[in-house]
């Protein structure tokens, strides 16, 4: 899995710190965003305040685009649920499936020979069948359709920062699926990197909001995911 930040709103914490002074300053968002630069201290400060206090929405004014590439279709099948976002894949009806590397193991079909033997063995046969209808003269389009939740994808991800925030709660949670939550651990990484006011307590519902979600099916691990993401 390959996670790349490839751009951004330039400067989110600061604009953001504007965008929360708009509703209360008689100055234009544009003059606040100047101002705010000779304040940053003071504007980061209060930019802060207003994430604790629940009003995010000044969050949504700043966004974040992502390459991501060597992950499974089973993945990008559960990341474009988040609706709230903007996306463009790699197309299997015009790329053709190739190579030795098109597919992805789960890590817990490597750690057994048998059930890796199994699982290699039917890719094998997918890739030999998939081959061989294109040479039967099988549109791509079409011999796409025998090809599991195991192939490779690339995709372009943008989000804002609140749906970020929210993606994260979601999928950085110890019981989200293994990949989907490798993936958000990366870019929110990525993340707190340029926006650390922000992203500061980015990571599952435990971390941002001090409280689980999940009831009786909670992982029990608040304690050491606080400590898990405060080191991201």
């Amino acid at each position: 899995m390959e996670v790349k930040l490839i751009t951004h709103t330039p400067d989110p914490d600061l604009v953001c710190a504007a965008v929360a002074k708009t509703s209360r300053s008689n100055l234009t968002p544009a003059e606040l965003l100047v101002k705010s630069a000779g304040e940053r201290e003071k504007a980061l400060k209060l930019l802060r305040e207003i994430i604790k206090s629940g009003h995010i929405s000044v969050t949504e004014h700043a966004s974040f685009t992502f390459s991501i590439s060597g992950v499974s279709r089973a993945l990008t099948h559960e990341l474009v649920r988040h609706r709230l976002a903007s996306f463009t894949q790699q197309s299997q009806r015009y790329v053709r499936v190739s190579g030795e590397d098109a597919f992805l193991t789960p890590p817990m079909v490597n750690a057994s020979e048998k059930a890796s033997k199994i699982f290699q063995s039917a890719l094998s046969e997918i890739r030999k069948s998939y081959d061989e209808l294109i040479k039967l003269g099988v549109p791509v389009e079409d011999a796409r359709y025998i090809l599991p939740n195991a192939t490779k994808a690339t995709i372009v991800v943008t989000m804002n920062c609140r749906e970020l925030l929210h993606f994260f709660s979601l999928r950085c949670c110890d019981r989200a699926q293994w990949e989907i939550r490798d993936l958000a651990e990366l870019m929110a990484k990525e993340c707190k990197k340029v926006a650390p006011v922000i992203f500061e307590k980015a990571g599952p519902s435990c971390v941002q909001l001090g409280t689980c979600p999940e009831g009786t099916f909670s992982c029990g691990k608040m304690k050491e995911m606080k400590e898990k993401y405060s080191k991201l």
